[in-house]
Order: structure tokens, then sequence, then C-alpha cells
């Protein structure tokens, strides 16, 4: 094994004790998993990478992790370990800075787990490794790594654009590109005997992305799924500019009973509501 085998074997580790502890901690679950309020309103960058060290449950933890652990086998002999987990980590945040685009009016809208990532890592390999076949649980053939980056492409597109399902595939998509073009920048020669495989996987994915960020009326959708599910919150401009009332009204309050009865007179929880909106 390798020096990027045992960096997975640490990276699969780290994420069994995180997610254990989301499972067991609702707390601790709520406050890492990606979230677009969590991102834009409050601050919280740290939940672009925590989030992908959360699962909602033991087979979904197990098959990131068995996907993360065959695919960066691939990749022991032609990246560093250095250039691995930049792969892996800027295709985490970059599924996650895609879904905080296409949801950033959903300030409700949450997830986790290392799918991301895992795109970013298969993908690396389809662009490195042209010959790389991969199989498909419960059937019992292999597919052209060429022809499994397309259709994942092309599914994902789809359910991005038809939000028929509860899959994160804006993540899926977004961390496949980058991860993609994350391992084209250590490896360039592998444009030249790949070149096929990688446009017409990178084509179609950029294509569509600007698309949504120039045009962001193509996601508006009327099926059933998304009548059921989505319920028209307000934007986070709305939320933020409410919170921001609220707050400065009870902060005037506060300023208010100093006036009157003097820095004394606030209680504990009052005076840390005072000293962390100073902060702000």
């Amino acid at each position: 094994m390798g020096t990027i085998g045992l960096t997975c074997l640490l990276i699969i580790v780290v994420n069994i004790i995180v997610s254990f502890k989301g499972f067991r901690d609702a707390t601790f679950f709520s406050r890492y998993a990606f979230d677009v309020d969590g991102v834009r309103l409050y601050k919280q960058y740290d939940r672009l990478i925590s989030a992908g060290f959360l699962h909602a449950n033991k087979m979904h933890l197990f098959l990131n992790m068995l996907a993360l652990f065959f695919f960066s086998s691939s990749l022991d002999y032609v990246l560093t370990k250095e250039a691995y987990l930049t792969v892996f980590f800027a295709s985490l945040v970059g599924g996650n800075l895609l879904s905080l685009l296409l949801h950033r009016h959903e300030g409700d809208y949450t997830a986790i787990g290392a799918s991301g990532a895992v795109s970013g890592i298969i993908f690396a390999a389809i662009a490195l490794e042209p010959g790389i076949r991969i199989g498909l649980l419960f059937l019992p053939f292999r597919v052209p790594g060429w022809l499994f980056g397309i259709g994942y492409v092309l599914y994902s597109i789809y359910g991005i654009r038809s939000k028929s399902d509860n899959i994160g595939h804006d993540a899926h998509l977004g961390g496949a590109m980058v991860g993609m073009m994350t391992a084209l920048l250590f490896q360039p020669l592998a444009l030249l005997y790949n070149y096929t495989t990688i446009l017409l996987i990178l084509v179609p994915g950029i294509f569509f992305i600007y698309m949504v960020i120039r045009h962001p009326h193509i996601l508006l959708v009327d099926n059933l799924y998304f009548r059921k599910h989505h319920r028209g919150d307000l934007t986070i401009d709305d939320k933020y500019n409410s919170a921001r009332v609220v707050r400065e009204h009870e902060i005037d309050g506060l300023l208010e009973k100093i006036h009157k009865n003097g820095l004394r007179s606030l209680t504990k929880q009052e005076r840390k509501t005072l000293e962390d909106n100073s902060k702000l």
C-alpha cells in the first residue's frame, strides 16, 4: 500500500469517528452539516468541509468509504499524497459551493456526506487512468471509465434540473468537475492521451454550470416531488434582514437598560449578548 492508500485510510478513520459522533449527538450533527443559513447568514464556512465527514446512516457511510477506498488505489502511483489531498478537499468544497449557489434562496437546505469528495476522486481516476473500468454494485460486469463518467454527468444534470429525488446531485456534479480539473493541474500530460474522454465529461458539466449561473430560471420546475417538498421559505436575504432588525432592537433595549440602571443591571446572558454583538 502506497502513501495515498495510507492517507485514504486516515480519511476513512476520521469519517467513521465524526460520523458516529453525529449519529449519537444531534446538536453536533446540526452544527457541522452543510446548511445554507449556517454558511450565508452566520458565516460558518467550516460547514463546507465538516459536512463531508458526516453521514445520514451507516450504509451511507459504508458506500462512500468503499468507493473512496477503491478509487483512491487507482491514484496511488500517479499522484503524490499532497496532490491527492488537494483533489479530495477541493472536490468536497467545490461540490458544496455549487450546492450553495443553486440553493442560495433555500435557507433551510441541508446536506451531508463525502459524496462530492468521492466523486472528485472517481473523476480524477477517470482522467488520469484512461483504461480504468468501473464496477457497479449488483451488476456482474464493468463499464469503461469514460462511459461511466459521461453517464454520471448527464444523470447529475438531469437530477439537478428535474428535482425528482432527494439526492444531492449538485454536490456530486460540482465535486466531479473540480476533482477532474484539479487532478489535471498536477498531471497536465493526461490531456494528451485522454483528451477525448476528458472533454466529453467536462464540456457538458461546465456548460450546464455556466448556464445555471447566467440563466438560473432554467432550474424552475413544477413536478409532484418538488411541490411536495418545497416549502416556499423566505429568501436568505429576507432572513438576514429580519435577523438584523431583531438584533438591533435587542441591543437598543440593552443600551436603554444600561442608561437607566447602569451596567450592573444586566444579567449574565444579557452581557454575553452585548459582547457577542459588539464583535459583529
